[in-house]
């Protein structure tokens, strides 16, 4: 469908971010103001073949070093609970996301004890249920585990796992969609804004957005759309966006911190590998693995140090940073693994905030109607 030539709310973004955002604003309309509110959600690639919320290895987690995390987490715990008091469309099918509740496991060498016994005590407090492991009790719970070099673990012990991320963004969309959100394929690559001259000179140089350009797919067209509110939810391309036309260069300074960075996912079956008890576990070498299903299968990787980036311009996976980085630090943890078969493998991006790694949420400092919510590195 084409965009409306107008539009309360346009959402840069239809990845899983930015289906909420416009679900919520459905349904929060009611209690905050009139309804009647026109929200437009803009997804460039229709077929989701680039998209961070598909690629994803769809985990859940509360345990994060930031509080901030941690909340937003547990609320997005109880609400994946209950999904069908949320989603549920009528006349359709219960929503099934195929939630795995196996837990997290996170590892730590004894340089890393201390820290993440503390950062255990800040999710703990923000009531979160994660045990801490000694390397004994950790070989009783996970006796496939070698425990050379770890000193403490911390294992979740309810609201972590993985779910399929792909049914939960169908969901949001068919939610919204019913609520009356609009959509349109299309590229936000260009913003009016309003005249800095209209702007009191005793105020802090800023601006608004008045048009949102959409250009349409296969087409030299684009269709201008009046709006009100911005919400930039493009993910690995947030801080591309707003270097698009029409927006004051100067007003976005500094720069918006997130880049795209790709990573791998690779799956491999074990026969003789970790049982139903597997839970996503994080090594102390950054690598990480979760059970597939229940056939021997698994799916994980790892994060490269920042000097060894892949570059992000295409999707292309090494096969050979399984083969060198990443499976020996696997067979090292889980002696089971040194006999696999590679089934696959694929690439994502990550939205990744080069500040910190944490999401960026909330208003821009200079452009008073944008809203981000962007970055959270995966």
């Amino acid at each position: 469908p084409r965009p409306p030539d107008q539009a309360d709310v346009v959402v840069v973004g239809g990845g899983v971010v930015g289906w909420s955002v416009a679900y919520w604003l459905k349904v929060l309309e009611g209690r905050f103001w009139r309804h009647g509110m026109r929200v437009l959600v803009v997804e460039r690639d229709p077929t989701y073949s680039k998209a961070s919320t598909v690629l994803s290895a769809g985990g859940i987690r509360q345990q994060f070093a930031l509080r901030e995390n941690i909340q937003m987490s547990r609320f997005s715990a109880a609400f994946l609970r209950n999904i069908n008091e949320h989603l549920w469309v009528p006349n359709e099918p219960p929503v099934d996301i195929q939630f795995q509740p196996s837990g997290y496991l996170f590892l730590a060498s004894p340089e890393g004890a201390a820290e993440l016994e503390a950062t255990v005590q800040v999710q703990r407090d923000e009531g979160a249920q994660v045990a801490l492991l000694s390397p004994t009790q950790l070989k009783e719970k996970f006796p496939w585990i070698n425990t050379e070099d770890v000193a403490v673990a911390s294992y979740g012990l309810e609201d972590e796992g993985w779910f399929d991320p792909w049914t939960l963004l169908n969901a949001f969309r068919r939610k919204a969609t019913s609520l009356g959100v609009h959509n349109c394929t299309g590229e936000v690559r260009a913003f009016v804004t309003s005249d800095s001259d209209l702007l009191l000179p005793t105020a802090e140089t800023s601006a608004r957005i008045k048009y949102v350009h959409i250009y349409m797919p296969d087409s030299l067209e684009y269709q201008p759309v009046a709006c009100s509110i911005v919400v930039n939810a493009a993910g690995a391309w947030a801080g591309k966006l707003l270097e698009a036309d029409g927006l004051p260069g100067e007003l976005c300074q500094p720069p918006l911190p997130i880049q795209p960075r790709k990573r791998y996912v690779f799956s491999w079956h074990c026969p003789d590998g970790p049982g139903l008890s597997c839970p996503f576990l994080i090594d102390t070498s950054g690598a990480y693995f979760r059970r597939d299903g229940i056939a021997g299968n698994y799916l994980g990787g790892m994060s490269p140090p920042e000097e060894e980036e892949p570059d992000p311009s295409d999707l292309s996976v090494d096969h050979d940073y399984f083969q060198e980085q990443v499976w020996p630090r696997l067979a090292r943890r889980v002696p089971a693994f040194e006999s696999l078969r590679v089934r696959g493998a694929w690439a994502g991006y990550y939205d990744y905030n080069t500040f910190d790694q944490n999401g960026v949420l909330g208003p821009h400092h200079r452009l008073e109607n944008l809203f981000l919510a962007a970055g959270f590195s995966g």
